[in-house]
């Protein structure tokens, strides 16, 4: 079985780096390693929607995998999630590709520039259909190139996406493990609330922890439904 785990950061993904023993490749972006007689690849991106773009679609092009885990850290606009629960994302959103017409911001699906279920979208936004039960709570996430401090950006962008989570790169990891036609997983950990912005408020070091060791429990899994 292969996979392979898509980050942006190393030190969102360094925990499990370090208990595997994985060896950094040449290039400074790959890891290669094993884990219970699964050969690993960890691919580092970059932050955002962009690098993340080209590099998974570059990689995927030259290389095939069973399955494609994103792993990272997010905000949360739902206070019923605790900082450090681990959640997979099921849909995913661009939420600032779109236009601004005075104080109103239009997605391109709703000016027309888009068809609402243009492949691979489906009701303007990316699914994971291969998603099952994984014992995570799942959500609905919305992808952003700046992160939000301030309340009322927050309570709009959660009303207009019905979004319970924000990243910088989940709906480009979506799109093209779609376009690509590869099984993906979002993993995420949740760092902190999306709301004003205090990082004292933040424990980044608990959602990285959590999610490396969910992490593990999730490569188990599937490892027994490859078997099957």
């Amino acid at each position: 079985m292969k996979i392979l785990i898509v980050s942006a950061t190393e030190k969102e993904i360094l925990p499990f780096i370090h208990k595997l023993g994985i060896n950094k490749k040449p290039d400074n972006k790959l890891y290669k390693g094993q884990f219970n007689n699964i050969f690993i690849d960890i691919l580092i991106t970059g932050i955002g929607s962009i690098f993340t773009t080209y590099s998974l679609t570059k990689h995927l092009v030259e290389f095939s995998y069973d399955y494609v885990i994103n792993a990272g850290i997010a905000g949360s606009f739902n206070f019923e999630i605790n900082i450090g629960d681990v959640i997979l994302v099921q849909k995913d959103q661009f939420a600032d590709l779109g236009i601004e017409d005075k104080q109103s911001f239009y997605t391109l699906f709703e000016k027309g520039f888009i068809a609402e279920s243009e492949f691979p979208f489906k009701d303007s936004s990316l699914y994971n259909s291969s998603v099952f039960d994984f014992g995570f709570k799942t959500v609905s996430a919305i992808t952003v190139n700046t992160t939000h401090g301030n309340s009322e950006k927050a309570r709009l962008l959660k009303g207009k996406f019905n979004a319970e989570i924000e990243t910088m790169e989940g709906a480009a990891f979506f799109y093209v493990c779609l376009m690509q036609k590869v099984k993906f997983i979002q993993l995420r950990s949740i760092s902190n609330y999306v709301t004003e912005r205090d990082q004292a408020q933040w424990n980044i070091p608990l959602a990285v922890n959590n999610l490396n060791d969910k992490l593990f429990d999730l490569l188990i899994v599937l490892r027994e439904e490859h078997k099957n």
